[in-house]
Protein backbone atom coordinates (compact mmCIF):
# COMPACT_ATOMS: atom_id res chain seq x y z
CA UNK A 1 0.00 0.00 0.00
CA UNK A 2 2.93 2.47 0.81
CA UNK A 3 4.57 1.85 -2.35
CA UNK A 4 1.17 2.47 -3.92
CA UNK A 5 1.01 5.66 -2.67
CA UNK A 6 4.33 6.86 -3.74
CA UNK A 7 3.39 5.90 -7.30
CA UNK A 8 0.34 7.92 -7.45
CA UNK A 9 2.08 11.05 -5.52
CA UNK A 10 4.57 10.87 -8.51
CA UNK A 11 2.63 9.89 -11.25
CA UNK A 12 0.51 13.51 -10.06
CA UNK A 13 4.16 15.35 -10.12
CA UNK A 14 5.87 14.36 -13.18
CA UNK A 15 4.31 17.10 -15.02
CA UNK A 16 4.79 19.52 -12.82
CA UNK A 17 7.77 21.52 -13.01
CA UNK A 18 10.40 23.15 -10.46
CA UNK A 19 12.41 26.20 -10.62
CA UNK A 20 15.80 26.46 -9.20
CA UNK A 21 19.06 24.12 -9.82
CA UNK A 22 20.76 24.06 -6.30
CA UNK A 23 24.04 24.83 -7.99
CA UNK A 24 24.71 27.78 -6.12
CA UNK A 25 27.60 26.03 -3.35
CA UNK A 26 30.09 28.78 -4.57
CA UNK A 27 27.34 31.60 -2.72
CA UNK A 28 28.24 32.01 0.89
CA UNK A 29 25.79 29.79 2.67
CA UNK A 30 22.96 30.57 4.38
CA UNK A 31 22.77 31.45 8.37
CA UNK A 32 21.95 28.72 10.19
CA UNK A 33 22.63 29.67 14.56
CA UNK A 34 25.08 27.40 15.71
CA UNK A 35 24.51 24.50 13.04
CA UNK A 36 27.65 22.37 12.37
CA UNK A 37 27.16 18.88 10.11
CA UNK A 38 28.36 16.20 12.37
CA UNK A 39 26.97 12.85 10.15
CA UNK A 40 24.98 12.33 7.53
CA UNK A 41 23.45 8.89 7.11
CA UNK A 42 21.33 7.90 4.05
CA UNK A 43 19.33 4.80 3.57
CA UNK A 44 16.87 3.51 1.13
CA UNK A 45 15.26 0.60 2.44
CA UNK A 46 11.92 1.20 1.17
CA UNK A 47 13.12 2.47 -2.23
CA UNK A 48 10.26 2.48 -5.04
CA UNK A 49 10.40 3.54 -8.64
CA UNK A 50 7.61 5.72 -9.89
CA UNK A 51 6.16 5.08 -13.08
CA UNK A 52 7.67 6.00 -16.46
CA UNK A 53 11.08 6.32 -14.99
CA UNK A 54 14.27 4.68 -15.77
CA UNK A 55 16.04 2.33 -13.00
CA UNK A 56 18.90 3.35 -10.32
CA UNK A 57 19.73 0.96 -7.67
CA UNK A 58 19.64 1.62 -4.03
CA UNK A 59 23.98 2.53 -3.92
CA UNK A 60 23.76 5.21 -6.30
CA UNK A 61 20.66 7.12 -4.77
CA UNK A 62 22.45 6.64 -1.36
CA UNK A 63 26.16 8.01 -2.98
CA UNK A 64 24.57 10.63 -4.86
CA UNK A 65 22.08 12.07 -2.00
CA UNK A 66 25.01 11.65 0.81
CA UNK A 67 27.69 13.72 -1.39
CA UNK A 68 24.97 16.31 -2.50
CA UNK A 69 24.61 17.04 1.57
CA UNK A 70 28.25 16.45 2.55
CA UNK A 71 28.85 19.14 -0.25
CA UNK A 72 26.15 21.78 0.69
CA UNK A 73 26.07 21.52 4.70
CA UNK A 74 29.90 20.83 5.22
CA UNK A 75 30.11 24.70 4.34
CA UNK A 76 28.83 25.36 8.23
CA UNK A 77 31.14 26.01 10.99
CA UNK A 78 29.08 26.93 13.97
CA UNK A 79 29.74 25.42 17.28
CA UNK A 80 27.13 23.04 17.83
CA UNK A 81 26.97 18.97 16.12
CA UNK A 82 23.78 18.25 14.32
CA UNK A 83 23.54 14.52 12.39
CA UNK A 84 21.25 14.16 9.58
CA UNK A 85 19.44 10.37 9.03
CA UNK A 86 17.87 10.71 5.27
CA UNK A 87 15.56 8.32 4.02
CA UNK A 88 14.94 7.85 0.22
CA UNK A 89 11.65 7.03 -1.12
CA UNK A 90 10.61 6.95 -4.09
CA UNK A 91 11.95 7.99 -7.62
CA UNK A 92 11.09 9.12 -11.26
CA UNK A 93 14.14 9.39 -13.64
CA UNK A 94 11.96 10.71 -16.97
CA UNK A 95 12.48 8.51 -19.75
CA UNK A 96 10.95 10.10 -23.53
CA UNK A 97 7.48 10.45 -23.14
CA UNK A 98 4.76 10.60 -26.18
CA UNK A 99 3.59 12.70 -27.26
CA UNK A 100 6.22 15.72 -26.42
CA UNK A 101 3.92 17.97 -25.06
CA UNK A 102 3.59 15.01 -21.86
CA UNK A 103 7.31 14.55 -21.37
CA UNK A 104 7.50 13.12 -17.90
CA UNK A 105 9.74 15.44 -15.16
CA UNK A 106 12.12 13.41 -12.97
CA UNK A 107 11.11 13.59 -9.08
CA UNK A 108 12.44 12.23 -5.89
CA UNK A 109 10.91 11.94 -2.50
CA UNK A 110 12.69 11.58 0.32
CA UNK A 111 12.77 11.80 4.48
CA UNK A 112 14.98 13.34 7.11
CA UNK A 113 15.17 13.81 10.69
CA UNK A 114 17.46 16.17 12.48
CA UNK A 115 19.60 15.15 15.98
CA UNK A 116 20.90 17.26 18.30
CA UNK A 117 24.28 15.57 19.44
CA UNK A 118 24.56 17.71 22.79
CA UNK A 119 20.71 17.05 23.82
CA UNK A 120 21.13 13.27 22.73
CA UNK A 121 17.46 13.60 20.58
CA UNK A 122 15.61 14.38 17.70
CA UNK A 123 15.04 18.10 16.81
CA UNK A 124 11.71 17.13 14.33
CA UNK A 125 9.74 14.38 16.48
CA UNK A 126 8.09 13.28 12.72
CA UNK A 127 10.46 12.69 9.77
CA UNK A 128 9.86 15.83 7.34
CA UNK A 129 9.11 14.27 3.63
CA UNK A 130 10.31 15.92 0.48
CA UNK A 131 9.28 15.98 -2.22
CA UNK A 132 12.23 17.04 -5.20
CA UNK A 133 11.10 17.91 -8.81
CA UNK A 134 13.93 18.41 -11.46
CA UNK A 135 15.01 22.03 -12.19
CA UNK A 136 13.57 23.48 -15.30
CA UNK A 137 16.28 24.55 -17.77
CA UNK A 138 16.72 25.33 -21.67
CA UNK A 139 17.96 21.92 -21.90
CA UNK A 140 15.28 20.00 -20.16
CA UNK A 141 12.16 22.14 -20.59
CA UNK A 142 10.89 19.00 -23.16
CA UNK A 143 11.93 16.50 -20.34
CA UNK A 144 15.26 15.65 -19.37
CA UNK A 145 14.41 12.36 -20.35
CA UNK A 146 15.67 13.72 -24.11
CA UNK A 147 18.55 15.53 -23.26
CA UNK A 148 20.27 13.99 -19.81
CA UNK A 149 21.74 10.36 -18.94
CA UNK A 150 19.94 8.56 -15.67
CA UNK A 151 23.18 9.61 -14.30
CA UNK A 152 22.54 13.24 -14.84
CA UNK A 153 19.07 13.19 -13.65
CA UNK A 154 19.98 11.05 -10.36
CA UNK A 155 22.53 13.79 -9.51
CA UNK A 156 20.43 16.88 -10.33
CA UNK A 157 17.71 15.28 -7.91
CA UNK A 158 20.03 15.11 -5.16
CA UNK A 159 21.92 18.14 -5.63
CA UNK A 160 17.84 19.82 -5.54
CA UNK A 161 17.33 17.54 -2.50
CA UNK A 162 20.30 18.86 -0.10
CA UNK A 163 18.97 22.46 -1.53
CA UNK A 164 15.82 22.23 -0.20
CA UNK A 165 16.64 20.75 3.03
CA UNK A 166 18.54 23.96 3.27
CA UNK A 167 15.31 26.01 2.48
CA UNK A 168 13.46 23.65 5.36
CA UNK A 169 15.80 24.65 8.18
CA UNK A 170 16.10 28.37 7.41
CA UNK A 171 11.71 27.72 8.04
CA UNK A 172 12.95 25.75 10.91
CA UNK A 173 15.28 28.85 12.58
CA UNK A 174 13.17 31.32 11.37
CA UNK A 175 9.79 29.57 12.47
CA UNK A 176 11.02 27.42 16.02
CA UNK A 177 14.62 29.01 16.85
CA UNK A 178 16.37 25.98 15.26
CA UNK A 179 20.16 26.63 15.80
CA UNK A 180 19.57 29.05 18.12
CA UNK A 181 19.49 27.27 21.85
CA UNK A 182 16.32 25.36 20.45
CA UNK A 183 15.73 22.56 23.30
CA UNK A 184 13.87 19.66 22.01
CA UNK A 185 11.33 18.22 24.03
CA UNK A 186 12.76 15.53 26.32
CA UNK A 187 16.19 16.46 25.92
CA UNK A 188 19.13 15.34 28.29
CA UNK A 189 21.56 18.39 27.92
CA UNK A 190 24.85 17.88 28.96
CA UNK A 191 24.88 14.57 28.47
CA UNK A 192 27.04 14.97 25.22
CA UNK A 193 28.54 11.70 23.35
CA UNK A 194 30.75 10.75 21.31
CA UNK A 195 30.64 11.13 17.29
CA UNK A 196 30.20 7.32 16.98
CA UNK A 197 27.69 6.78 19.49
CA UNK A 198 26.01 9.49 18.17
CA UNK A 199 26.06 7.76 14.43
CA UNK A 200 24.42 4.24 16.09
CA UNK A 201 21.79 6.11 18.02
CA UNK A 202 20.45 8.09 14.72
CA UNK A 203 21.14 5.29 12.06
CA UNK A 204 18.44 3.23 15.00
CA UNK A 205 16.30 5.63 14.85
CA UNK A 206 16.22 6.27 11.09
CA UNK A 207 16.24 2.58 11.14
CA UNK A 208 13.15 1.94 13.20
CA UNK A 209 11.34 4.98 11.15
CA UNK A 210 11.41 3.19 8.04
CA UNK A 211 10.79 -0.39 8.86
CA UNK A 212 7.76 0.03 10.75
CA UNK A 213 5.32 0.50 8.90
CA UNK A 214 6.53 -3.10 7.40
CA UNK A 215 6.94 -4.82 10.99
CA UNK A 216 3.22 -3.78 11.82
CA UNK A 217 1.70 -5.32 8.79
CA UNK A 218 3.89 -8.43 9.64
CA UNK A 219 2.74 -9.24 12.58
CA UNK A 220 -0.92 -8.60 11.69
CA UNK A 221 -0.41 -11.17 9.52
CA UNK A 222 0.71 -13.13 11.80
CA UNK A 223 -0.97 -13.06 14.79
CA UNK A 224 -3.47 -16.11 15.82
CA UNK A 225 -5.42 -16.29 18.82
CA UNK A 226 -3.71 -18.75 21.29
CA UNK A 227 -6.64 -20.99 23.37
CA UNK A 228 -6.28 -21.05 26.85
CA UNK A 229 -5.34 -24.20 28.50
CA UNK A 230 -9.02 -24.72 31.31
CA UNK A 231 -7.87 -25.79 34.42
CA UNK A 232 -7.87 -29.30 36.18
CA UNK A 233 -9.02 -30.85 39.15
CA UNK A 234 -7.17 -34.00 40.74
CA UNK A 235 -9.89 -36.24 41.92
CA UNK A 236 -9.65 -40.18 42.74
CA UNK A 237 -11.85 -42.78 41.26
CA UNK A 238 -13.31 -45.67 43.08
CA UNK A 239 -10.06 -48.35 42.31
CA UNK A 240 -7.73 -44.94 44.17
CA UNK A 241 -6.85 -44.19 40.43
CA UNK A 242 -6.03 -40.18 39.90
CA UNK A 243 -8.51 -38.72 37.54
CA UNK A 244 -8.03 -35.00 36.43
CA UNK A 245 -11.52 -33.24 35.57
CA UNK A 246 -11.78 -29.51 34.39
CA UNK A 247 -12.08 -27.18 37.53
CA UNK A 248 -15.19 -25.52 35.64
CA UNK A 249 -17.35 -26.75 32.24
CA UNK A 250 -15.45 -25.54 29.29
CA UNK A 251 -18.01 -25.54 25.98
CA UNK A 252 -16.49 -25.35 22.71
CA UNK A 253 -17.59 -22.10 20.94
CA UNK A 254 -17.89 -24.17 17.79
CA UNK A 255 -20.29 -26.84 19.20
CA UNK A 256 -23.91 -25.93 19.60
CA UNK A 257 -25.96 -27.58 22.43
CA UNK A 258 -27.95 -30.28 21.76
CA UNK A 259 -32.01 -30.27 22.79
CA UNK A 260 -32.61 -33.65 24.07
CA UNK A 261 -36.23 -33.29 22.82
CA UNK A 262 -35.01 -32.30 19.24
CA UNK A 263 -32.73 -35.49 18.97
CA UNK A 264 -35.57 -37.98 20.30
CA UNK A 265 -37.80 -36.26 17.65
CA UNK A 266 -35.44 -36.89 15.00
CA UNK A 267 -34.98 -40.45 15.68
Amino acid sequence: MRTIKLCVALLVLVLVSACTTGRDLEQPPVPLGDFMLGHSIVVAPNLAKGPLSRDATQEEWIAAVDKAFEDRFRRYDGDRLYHFGISVEGYVLARVGVPLVLQPKSALIYRITVWDDAAQTKMNSEPKEVTVLEAVTAESVAGSGLTQTREEQLEGLAVLAAKQAEEWLVEQVRDNQWFEGFVPEGAAIGSSATADAAETALAAEVDAETTETAETSDVAKTEEPVAEEAETETTASADGTAVAEPAEAVTDPLVLPIDDEAEEATN
